[in-house]
């Protein structure tokens, strides 16, 4: 019977390179504070002041909570009652007899993966006294009686954020896969983690911006963004994009991309696996699309106006001199579907039938159902952001990407610090967080514009609630076929509230409800067969969006062959392929294009 040998010891790390490297960090860790402390002397130690409302909202929680003395009672006693009902729980593992936990964290969390949360009793002990606290916490702020609306999804969120931030999860000691990476590498991950946390502050200031993915494994044009094509048209504020035919035919009428000008539009060019714009090039589609440029304090004056008319106008105008075409079909995504439906309504007035079909996907049109976005949206916090745009001209990207990643922190921000910071790793290369990474700024004058109107407002779903030029816009006025899609959980734009958008239009609308969230939802290729989506065969939108899901029905797969049925129904006449070297405008450049290889993370830091 052979023995069993010893469990083989983690080896010592070189001790003169352990010394070294504490003596590059130190010194790093030297300069980052020094040049803090030289830009706090240069602008001014100013007092913090409560600008977000944050402080104001939880004095107004605690004074509605502190009226009702009897209910904090309650929430108390249930605390400790379930509290007790852990502690016999984690007695009775301790013993070795199994139990049902007391409380169990929600399907897709994956803080709690590592099997050590629930085979050790210990590690078990402390995720189950979190989610106790947790959800205690929870109900007991959004259990307050007496709050406005706004005011409690304020609470709500920052409460979150905190709870979020407090998760065992994301501390050394609490979390077992830190914990036995620390013990079998002797704190080198540790070390290791703390010069990635230098870098990131390096790289930007002194300020914190948590690295999502390694942005050097990935170049435009090379391994993103490669479906081939060439610049035929730009601007101040677009380049237009026309894409190398795949077929020998193609439809008739060119359709033209409409991305937002918050993101870059290869969130729809990723990969040729999950390309929409490869995809619809290959279904025999002469595709264009817009690459928004990323402003600077010259554009500052750039107005919500002028995205219609040196805009989509100016593309609609020169997709039709490209073709020769009289009509064509657009496609919006998120803001650009916003504009896109202003664009379209404006068409309408001025009786101009370029405009064959619209497709919207994930866009608000009606804002009354904002999400958690509307945490953001007052007087106080607008004035505010304003303010910082006045001061340079623009909103800077970093900023609504930081926005955009507290809807989703322990997905976006303490997944990430735990792992670059704790567990001492470079990040993964995924295309998709480069791309969320890609920040684009806004011009001061536009995004000002569409706060204040839009979001705050709500003035784009009324009958001339906004002006662009001489036109009152008027949605009801549009009467071409539209199609919208949304994604069930979309955190940016809850399909609620596209739903409410899609009933503004004056002609034949579908409306599709894709699965997963905003991105995911809408990037969904026929070859991945994932998610499915849901369509209601009513001939008219139901008046509410829970009345349209409850008789809607659930297709396998991808919405994408969905639409292009729907859009082949309205026009299916096709031409010899289109190449955009033959076209009338000539070429520029090759695609993607200079203005969408602006990154504001690659510039020079001042």
């Amino acid at each position: 019977m052979s023995q069993t040998p010893e469990t083989e010891k983690p080896a010592l790390p070189d001790m003169q390179e352990l010394a070294k490297t504490y003596a590059q960090v130190a010194q790093r860790a030297s300069k980052i504070l020094h040049g803090h402390i030289e830009r706090q002397a240069k602008n001014g130690i100013s007092t913090p002041q409560d600008e977000l409302g944050i402080a104001q909202a939880f004095m107004d929680m605690m004074a509605k909570m502190l009226a009702n003395p009897y209910q904090m009672a309650q929430t108390q006693m249930n605390l400790v009652w379930d509290y007790f009902s852990l502690w016999q729980h984690s007695t009775l593992r301790f013993m070795g007899m199994q139990t049902p936990p007391v409380a169990m964290p929600p399907k897709g969390d994956k803080r709690f993966k590592d099997e050590q949360w629930e085979e050790h009793f210990l590690f078990d002990f402390i995720k189950q006294s979190y989610l106790i606290t947790a959800r205690h916490i929870h109900d007991s702020v959004s259990g307050v009686k007496g709050l406005d609306d706004h005011t409690q999804d304020k609470v709500n969120f920052y409460t979150r954020q905190f709870i979020d931030a407090m998760s065992p999860s994301n501390f050394a000691h609490t979390n077992p896969e830190v914990f036995r990476e620390t013990l079998n590498s002797r704190g080198e991950n540790l070390l290791n983690g703390f010069n990635n946390l230098l870098r990131d502050m390096e790289g930007n200031n002194g300020q914190l911006r948590v690295k999502m993915t390694d942005t050097t494994a990935f170049e435009l044009g090379k391994n993103v963004a490669t479906t081939p094509g060439k610049v035929i048209f730009q601007n101040d504020l677009f380049q237009l994009l026309q894409f190398t035919p795949t077929t020998k035919t193609q439809f008739k009428r060119p359709l033209l991309i409409v991305p937002p000008w918050i993101n870059k539009y290869y969130i729809l060019d990723l990969r040729e696996k999950n390309s929409y714009i490869k995809w619809a090039n290959d279904q025999g589609h002469t595709v264009f699309t817009m690459s928004w440029v990323n402003p600077d304090e010259k554009l500052a004056q750039k107005s919500y106006e002028d995205y219609v008319f040196e805009g989509t106008l100016v593309a609609i105008d020169q997709v039709c001199a490209q073709t020769g075409e009289k009509e064509i079909n657009a496609v919006g995504y998120c803001l650009g579907g916003t504009l896109l439906a202003t664009t379209a309504a404006y068409l309408a007035n001025k009786k101009d039938k370029r405009l064959a079909s619209s497709t919207y996907f994930t866009t608000m049109l009606d804002f009354s159902i904002p999400g958690e976005l509307g945490v953001f949206i007052d007087e106080q916090q607008i004035a505010l952001v304003e303010k910082k745009m006045s001061e340079r001209g623009y909103l800077e990207g970093s900023e609504m990407a930081g926005t955009f990643n507290m809807l989703r922190a322990n997905d976006l921000i303490w997944s990430f610090v735990v792992n670059n910071y704790l567990m001492g790793k470079d990040p993964f290369p995924f295309d998709l967080l480069y791309w969320n990474s890609d920040s684009t700024r806004m011009p001061a004058a536009m995004h000002s514009f569409y706060l204040r109107n839009m979001y705050m407002k709500n003035l784009l779903k009324d009958p001339g609630g906004i002006m662009v030029g001489d036109v009152a816009i008027d949605l009801s006025k549009i009467k071409l076929p539209a199609y919208f899609v949304s994604a069930i959980e979309d955190h940016i734009a809850p399909w609620q509230s596209t739903y409410l958008g899609a009933k503004l239009f004056g002609g034949p609308t579908r409306f599709v409800l894709g699965g997963s969230g905003h991105i995911a939802g809408i990037v969904n290729p026929p070859a991945a067969n994932k998610y499915g989506y849901w369509v209601n065969p009513a001939k008219t939108l139901p008046e509410s969006p829970e009345e349209w899901f409850e008789k809607a029905g659930q297709s396998p797969g991808s919405w994408w062959t969905d639409w292009q049925a729907w859009l082949m129904a309205q026009n299916d006449a096709t031409v010899p392929a289109r190449d955009p070297v033959k076209g009338k405008l000539g070429v520029l450049e090759d695609a993607p294009g200079s203005y969408v290889k602006f990154r504001l993370d690659q510039q020079k830091k001042g």
